[in-house]
């Protein structure tokens, strides 16, 4: 584990790859059913919002604004624009939920959401997401604990066949699915919030809809709190697993920083064991366990030789960093977008908080990069191999059908990086 460096002298970021917690609230709103995310803001925040997410994940993405202008923040507050889009939205669709979240000119202003949430006679579910605080990661978790605090109604009793899992917003909509296909394999009703799985996982449906539709629904989660079992991913998930405690002590809570590589998922595996009372487990996951232990040992050659940078959200990294560590790979450099506890705990010899400035600077400390597709045109200039991951990915299709957890997206995934090492050697030895 290398020094945490934070950039606290620079004045700005000059080639950015952080995203602003709305859009994490947005996206994280997107995987209840039938559920429409209002931002109250300006229209631009929500119109910038809605192309980025239908260009990385090629789908029509619902969303509204209240359209607040500086004038009418000011002025009038924003009171009245929620009352209206609320009216306006309920005229053209019937939804579920509405998800009502803030950007930095109502907070500015000092609108009182919980107030305001309290004059609508609708399904509705706020939270406060400012721009100018925290990023992308933050804005899905507290999104995932205001449905919690906001939705589920307490219980005394619990099922033990029933398990919620908490997955963080760098999990693509597959590698959820993964997951629940991972536990239910153990017997268990699995219920991921939110759940991007069958919202956002590209499937072709009848029509587009002027809606969220899949994931997890208003009824589902109301009723989560008589779970046996919470799995929490990602270290900005464990509020909402407390959120969802207060609703049922009885519940038995278990977190991961991450599920990539052998020991993560092995540890998920002694848990469900322990859970069950089963002997082993299920004969597919002994099969994929094997599967990547070889692909440790076949990888090992390549990446063991490979200096990588790493840039992404907190929690993103810390699964990546320890994959690649697994393997021998050295992650000379890991680029966090926001701070966060998780990052002293990163497999990487140097740890900023930063930009892609910041990877310009260093590019001679590395060889393959891992990032989102705006790392594109810096491997190209440093002459760099690179593998796309995170958000955005706006040149490649079929990313949310991407998996690098578990043991069998683990070997998927040291294996593309492998690839990518060999290719990129070769690449230079032609010169």
């Amino acid at each position: 584990m290398g020094e945490v460096t934070h950039k606290r002298l620079k004045p700005l970021q000059i080639n950015p790859v952080k995203l602003s917690q709305p859009m994490g609230a947005t996206l994280a709103f997107m995987g209840v059913d039938n559920c429409m995310p209002l931002m109250h803001g300006g229209q631009g925040c929500t119109s910038f919002t809605k192309v980025y997410f239908t260009r990385h994940f090629c789908e029509p993405i619902a969303i509204q604004t209240t359209a607040v202008t500086d004038a009418l923040a000011v002025l009038d507050g924003g009171d009245y624009s929620i009352v209206e889009s609320v009216k306006n939205i309920c005229k053209k669709v019937s939804p579920s939920l509405i998800g009502l979240h803030t950007t930095g000119l109502p907070e500015t202003k000092g609108d009182d959401m919980s107030w305001i949430a309290k004059q609508i006679d609708f399904p509705l579910v706020y939270v406060n997401t400012p721009d100018y605080e925290g990023g992308f990661e933050s804005g899905w978790a507290l999104t995932c604990k205001a449905l919690i605090e906001q939705l589920v109604e307490p219980a005394r009793i619990v099922n033990d066949n029933k398990l919620v899992l908490l997955p963080h917003i760098s999990l693509t909509p597959l590698e959820v699915e993964k997951i629940k296909d991972f536990i239910e394999g153990f017997g268990f009703n699995v219920l991921a919030l939110p759940d991007l799985a069958s919202s956002l996982d590209g499937h072709l449906g009848e029509k587009q809809a002027a809606l969220s539709s899949g994931g997890i629904s208003v009824n589902e989660i109301k009723s989560l709190a008589d779970a046996g079992v919470v799995i929490s991913v990602g270290d900005s998930m464990q509020n909402s697993a407390a959120a969802l405690l207060k609703k049922n002590p009885e519940m038995r809570h278990q977190h991961f920083s991450h599920l990539c590589g052998l020991e993560a998922t092995d540890s998920l595996v002694e848990l469900l064991l322990a859970e069950t009372g089963f002997s082993s487990p299920p004969l597919t996951l002994a099969r994929w366990r094997k599967r990547l232990q070889d692909a440790m040992l076949d990888s090992h050659f390549s990446l063991g030789q490979t200096r990588f940078l790493v840039v992404g959200e907190p929690d993103q990294l810390a699964g990546i960093c320890q994959a690649l560590s697994d393997v021998g790979g050295k992650v000379k450099v890991a680029i966090s977008t926001v701070d966060s506890p998780q990052l002293v705990k990163l497999k990487a010899d140097k740890v900023l908080v930063g930009d892609l400035e910041d990877a310009e600077l260093l590019a001679a400390e590395y060889d393959l990069i891992i990032g989102n597709c705006h790392c594109e045109a810096l491997a190209h200039r440093q002459n760099k191999g690179l593998v796309v991951r995170g958000f955005p990915n706006w040149e490649e299709v079929g990313n949310s059908l991407k998996h690098d957890l578990l043991y069998e997206g683990g070997a998927y995934f040291l294996f593309e990086c492998a690839n990518a090492a060999t290719t990129h050697r070769a690449h230079l030895a032609a010169g």
